[in-house]
């Protein structure tokens, strides 16, 4: 059977495991082929209950006195995202504030704790976030920042680092090197353990942003050797937009470090209220203050749902529907003028692929207004394409790849004009 026949697809849902998980998932309109999990995943069915339960039966009968049992949700709720997605054990992970605070946090926990130290590394190609949090702190500290120039592809293949290419800027005077599990433009999928043993052989630390990652491809911390990573939920872990965000410290290094900002939540006696800070034991001294209990229900649920799936089962679906989109981009995409930036091996990408096109800002508004289908569009010329494990079939992919080719085929996408949204 080819990939280009609709029965293809029709049967790897039939053999799916995860297939029965689509419908406890809000869709609205079936017809819709949502290609852009990795930006916001879909609602489950069980979070509008679980919210609805926590705002009548325990805000509102509890007020205060739910405290009580509210107080350790962030480590609860840690323990759980890490053990479904990130294969760290309990007492590691906090599900707390937002990305950008915990890269902050996490970095200069890192920086300070290799006094004399003055560089640190990133790459052109990192989220812009981490890029400009990193950059204020270099600036702040006098430090000297490296940007591998990974976009040059003389550089690296679609915008992937390797402990190769690594070495050439590492030395002993770097402090820390913060990358990107998986690329969030090309896909690229970083090596964790190579790269993490390389940067410790020199006494350095890694920060592993896994914001495009989680939920969607194994990544097993603790067997390699990860001291720090930060990411959110509200992608593939289909918690909900804005919700809250995690951070990673191994138990080998949390003695260690002391974060910047010391909130009371990350006091030895939180509730002495005394004139000065004592960090407390554990991973509750990386927790800067009060979680948002109603954003952590959504986080329960949706990983949940990940733990009783199995990320391995997960991620062996995201490498099946990406090369089912690599294949139908070779048969439909490629001859209409598309190029391929994302790898096409399956232990080099995540969830998504990312394709070129000089046209694809407008490709992607077109796609929205005119074939129902939801990419969405990354400077300069990429679109990026998606498979979340499990709420989406492998039809509704073969859909929406199709819609695209007659898209572009038809160039209805020239009538676009503009957008009058400022989210791409």
């Amino acid at each position: 059977m080819k990939v280009t026949d609709r029965a293809y697809a029709l049967e790897l849902d039939k053999n799916d495991p995860l297939a029965p998980y689509r419908s406890k998932f809000v869709i609205t309109d079936p017809n819709l082929c949502y290609l852009d999990g990795n930006s916001l995943g879909r609602l489950p069915h069980a979070t509008v209950k679980a919210v609805s339960d926590f705002v009548s039966h325990e805000w509102g009968n509890e007020v205060v006195t739910g405290w009580s049992h509210w107080i350790d949700e962030a480590q609860v709720a840690g323990d759980l995202l890490g053990r479904a997605a990130l294969g760290a054990a309990a007492g590691q992970v906090l599900v707390c504030d937002t990305t950008s605070v915990n890269f902050y946090q996490l970095c200069l926990a890192a920086i300070k704790a290799r006094p004399g130290r003055k560089t640190v590394i990133t790459d052109a190609a990192n989220f812009p976030t981490d890029r400009y949090i990193l950059a204020g702190i270099a600036e702040q500290l006098g430090l000297n920042l490296v940007i591998i120039d990974n976009e040059d592809p003389v550089v690296a293949e679609n915008e992937l680092i390797t402990a190769e290419l690594l070495e050439k800027y590492m030395s002993e005077d770097v402090a820390l090197v913060t990358l990107e599990v998986i690329q969030y433009r090309s896909g690229a999928r970083s090596d964790i353990e190579s790269i993490t043993d390389l940067a410790r052989s020199y006494g350095a630390f890694v920060l592993w942003d896994a914001s495009h990652a989680t939920g969607a491809i194994e990544m097993n911390f603790d067997e390699h050797g990860v001291d720090l990573a930060i990411g959110c939920t509200y992608k593939y872990g289909n918690s909900g937009p804005g919700s809250p965000a995690w951070l990673y410290v191994s138990k080998r290094v949390q003695k260690e470090l002391q974060v910047p900002i010391q909130g009371w939540f990350g006091n030895e006696d939180q509730f002495g209220m005394g004139p000065e800070f004592e960090k407390a034991k554990g991973i509750r001294g990386f927790q800067i203050a009060s979680p948002s209990i109603i954003g952590i229900r959504g986080v329960q649920i949706a990983f949940e749902m990940i733990a009783e799936a199995g990320i391995d089962v997960i991620a062996s679906k995201a490498a099946i529907g990406t090369q089912m989109m690599i294949d139908l981009y070779d048969e439909w995409l490629a001859p209409l003028g598309y190029t391929l930036l994302t790898s096409r091996n399956p232990k080099e990408r995540g969830g998504h692929i990312s394709i070129g096109h000089p046209d694809a800002a407008k490709i992607c508004v077109a796609l929205r207004k005119f074939a129902n289908v939801i990419p969405d569009f990354r400077t300069p010329s990429a679109i990026r394409l998606a498979i979340s494990p499990l709420p989406t079939s492998y039809v509704e992919v073969w859909d929406g790849f199709r819609r695209i080719r007659d898209l572009t085929e038809s160039r209805q996408y020239q009538e676009i004009e503009g957008s009058d949204s400022r989210v791409t």
